[in-house]
């Protein structure tokens, strides 16, 4: 497919030219939480220099080459790529073998021959063009709406009537994934057909984003249509997905904290100056204290004490802290996980290096008793339920983490037990996952437990990640 007019293709050019564009290009890469810095931007453009700029898919595997240093970027440097690279530039023109959208004799688009079309080409290989043909054909005739700011393009609203993944049986008789075929043959094949339809679903969103960008500005479109990195992600806005990737960054999480907290005590080992030591021995050196004698330091694993909300508004933060804590077990001499909703209960046995989250989960909320008269957050009462129940938990070599938004649900907020909690503890610290300005706010008594203890803010990942870095304890 070509690109738009010569016009348009000059409106899109940088003002600095393609230096200035592929600079653009690596802002928004840092915008996005991808490290680059500047040999990686150097190397891109030692790449632009030697490569096809007419062929896209070998100038996005350079451009990736040279800037990325984990896959798990990948996802987010493709979406900004398209943005930033456009396949064309206003509405794409069709090639030899056009794609058309069936219509009805009145002209109207017929949407149910539509959707054959759309199944039969999904069923058949090799028809990726055809593909992105009908995707672009259904952005630009079925795409269109009315916003406030002037005509735009919805990915929803091209795919509202079609709805391909209701498509999925008449695929799997395209795969001819008969009655007849074998039960694995015919989980290959939905895992297939359901793969197709993701994908075409995926073509339409880039081609939508496209045709927006034009409009309103790329970088406009990037701040919601590209897909954030795993450790920037909101916790209490999190998809289901979203919470899937951070799940499986957790181990990378843990060996980034382990690793820190080894060079913390690396660089403890020598302890603090010995004065008295130090002046004898410089006796031999007529007084000048030449060598510097440390005393002994007596390292020790510290107790770690885990109280935290798991009710629905804060699962995913409660979730990730849970398996980010439980993958540094062996950094602590000992961990006990403390988890309430209204009441508190230990659930330490739930969390083994074998029990996988969503069964721990499972078997708190079965077989502990952390719900209690209406299950609805009571940190008052979970806390002082906790003092009663396991007055012995907190003690003066123990560092205690408490994970909560505080919301509770206009109820006495126990401001005397955390107090005394505090005051035991040798380290207490309250990680919130909301944002700062909205502390206090309704049924928040996150500004009345700050005065007691200190608090955090723990949106995303990275940010836990820092502040769990700086507070744990060597």
């Amino acid at each position: 497919m070509a690109a738009g007019s010569g016009r348009d293709l000059a409106s899109a050019a940088a003002p600095h030219g393609l230096p200035g564009h592929l600079v653009g290009f690596v802002e928004a890469l840092r915008t996005r939480g991808i490290p680059v810095g500047p040999s990686e931007t150097v190397d891109a453009g030692r790449v632009v220099t030697v490569l096809d700029l007419l062929d896209r898919e070998v100038l996005r595997e350079g451009l990736a080459c040279a800037l990325l240093r984990r896959t798990t970027h990948r996802a987010t440097f493709d979406d900004l790529f398209d943005l930033w690279f456009p396949v064309a530039i206003g509405k794409r023109v069709a090639g030899a073998e056009e794609i058309e959208i069936p219509r009805t004799p009145t002209g109207q688009v017929d949407i149910q021959a539509l959707r054959d079309l759309l199944a039969d080409l999904l069923s058949r290989d090799d028809t990726s063009e055809a593909l992105e043909q009908l995707a672009t054909q259904l952005v630009e005739q079925l795409g269109q709406y009315q916003s406030a700011r002037g005509p735009s393009f919805s990915a929803y609203q091209a795919l509202k009537e079609v709805q391909p993944q209701t498509l999925l049986a008449k695929i799997l008789a395209g795969l001819a994934a008969g009655p007849d075929t074998s039960e694995f043959d015919a989980e290959i094949a939905r895992r297939a057909a359901r793969g197709r339809i993701d994908a075409f679903r995926a073509t339409v969103e880039a081609e939508t984003r496209r045709r927006v960008a034009e409009r309103i500005g790329r970088e406009r479109v990037a701040t919601y249509g590209v897909a954030r990195q795993a450790e920037d992600v909101d916790f209490l806005r999190a998809s289901e997905r979203e919470l899937v990737e951070l799940r499986r960054g957790t181990q990378r999480l843990a060996r980034i904290l382990a690793s820190r907290l080894a060079v913390r005590r690396r660089h403890a080992r020598r302890g603090e100056i010995d004065l008295r030591k130090t002046l004898r021995k410089s006796m031999s050196t007529g007084g000048v204290p030449i060598d510097l004698v440390n005393r002994k330091p007596r390292p020790g694993r510290p107790e770690l004490v885990l109280l935290c909300d798991v009710s629905g508004s804060v699962a995913g933060f409660s979730n990730f802290t849970l398996l980010l804590v439980s993958a540094l077990r062996e950094q602590f001499s000992r961990v006990r996980i403390f988890a309430f909703v209204d009441r508190t209960d230990e659930v330490t046995k739930y969390f083994d290096p074998h029990t996988q989250l969503d069964s721990a989960m499972s078997k708190i909320f079965s077989e502990s008793q952390v719900v209690g008269y209406d299950g609805h957050s009571d940190y008052g009462h979970a806390l002082s339920t906790f003092v009663t129940e396991f007055p012995e938990a907190v003690t003066s070599r123990s560092s205690l983490l408490i994970l909560g938004d505080a919301r509770t649900n206009y109820r006495d907020p126990e401001l005397a037990t955390l107090r005394s909690l505090v005051g035991v503890a040798k380290h207490a610290h309250w990680l919130n996952p909301e944002p700062l300005n909205q502390w206090g706010s309704g049924d928040s008594a996150a500004d009345r437990y700050r005065e007691v203890i200190e608090m955090h803010e723990c949106r995303s990942a990275r940010q836990l990640t820092e502040v769990v870095s700086r507070l744990l304890p060597v």
